[in-house]
C-alpha cells in the first residue's frame, strides 16, 4: 500500500475502499471479494500477530474459514490484482522524478515445507540460515511510496527436493535476474521511473563499511 508522511484515518478508509473497488472484478464471488478487503485491512492494522485467526477475529468472523478459503481455494487472479493495484498506485503517486527501489529480503523458517526454503545467506540474519528469499519492488516519488511487485526466489535445489518432477515451464532465476525482470515489467509502463536504486547493493556496502569502522574503533580502544 502507499505510504506518505501522515495518514488521516478518514482519508485512509477512502483510499482503501477505492483500492478494493479497483480490483473487485478480479474476484468471481462476493465473499472472497469482501474477505480480501478485510484481510488487507487486518494486515495494515495494529494486530500483533497476523494470522488467519487473528485477522478473522478482528473482522468479526466466528472462525478463520473465510480467510483460509481466500488464500487456499477462492478463485481470483493474484497477478491481475497486483497489476490493478500497481496501475492505481502510479496514478496516485506518479511523478517524473520517481524511482524504483528493489531489494531482496529473507524470511527465516524452521521447517522445510514452505516453497523455496533452503539453507542460504539472508541479510535478515546476516548469515546462512534456513530461509526463503523474496525480491520486492517499490515505487518512490515525492508524493509517497508503495510496494508494487514481488517475486519469490526458487533455488533449484529446493525446487527439486520439494517437487521431484517440477513444472517444465518454471524457469529458475537468480536473485539478480529477478530484480532485472521486475524492473523490465515496470519500465514498460506509461510512466517509467527515472532510474533504479539498487538498495540491496548499497546496504551490503554500507554494512561492510560499518563493520570495518566498528573493528577499527575497537582496535584503537584496545591499543
Amino acid at each position: 500500500m502507499a505510504v506518505c508522511h501522515s495518514v488521516d484515518p478518514t482519508g485512509w478508509r477512502v483510499i482503501l475502499d477505492e483500492a478494493v473497488t479497483r480490483v473487485a472484478d478480479r474476484f468471481v464471488r462476493a465473499e472472497p471479494r469482501r474477505t480480501a478487503g478485510q484481510f488487507v485491512e487486518g494486515l495494515l492494522s495494529g494486530v500483533e500477530r497476523k494470522t488467519c485467526w487473528s485477522l478473522a477475529e478482528r473482522a468479526g468472523h466466528d472462525d478463520p474459514q473465510a480467510m483460509q478459503r481466500l488464500l487456499r481455494t477462492a478463485v481470483w487472479d493474484a497477478d491481475a490484482v497486483r497489476d490493478d493495484v500497481r496501475d492505481w498506485l502510479i496514478e496516485q503517486l506518479g511523478h517524473p522524478d520517481a524511482v524504483l527501489v528493489v531489494d531482496e529480503t529473507g524470511f527465516l523458517k524452521k521447517g522445510v515445507c514452505s516453497v523455496g526454503v533452503q539453507r542460504q545467506y539472508t541479510g535478515t540474519a546476516g548469515r546462512v540460515e534456513n530461509s526463503q528469499v523474496g525480491v520486492f519492488l517499490a515505487y518512490v516519488s515525492p508524493a509517497g511510496r508503495a510496494m508494487i511487485d514481488r517475486r519469490l526466489y526458487l533455488p533449484e535445489t529446493a525446487t527439486t527436493a520439494q517437487q521431484p518432477d517440477p513444472d517444465p515451464e518454471i524457469i529458475a532465476l537468480t536473485v539478480a535476474e529477478i530484480r532485472r525482470l521486475l524492473n523490465a515489467f515496470v519500465l514498460a509502463l506509461p510512466l517509467p521511473p527515472a532510474h533504479t536504486l539498487h538498495w540491496s547493493t548499497w546496504r551490503r556496502t554500507s554494512q561492510a563499511r560499518a563493520r570495518r569502522s566498528h573493528y577499527q574503533r575497537r582496535l584503537g580502544h584496545l591499543a
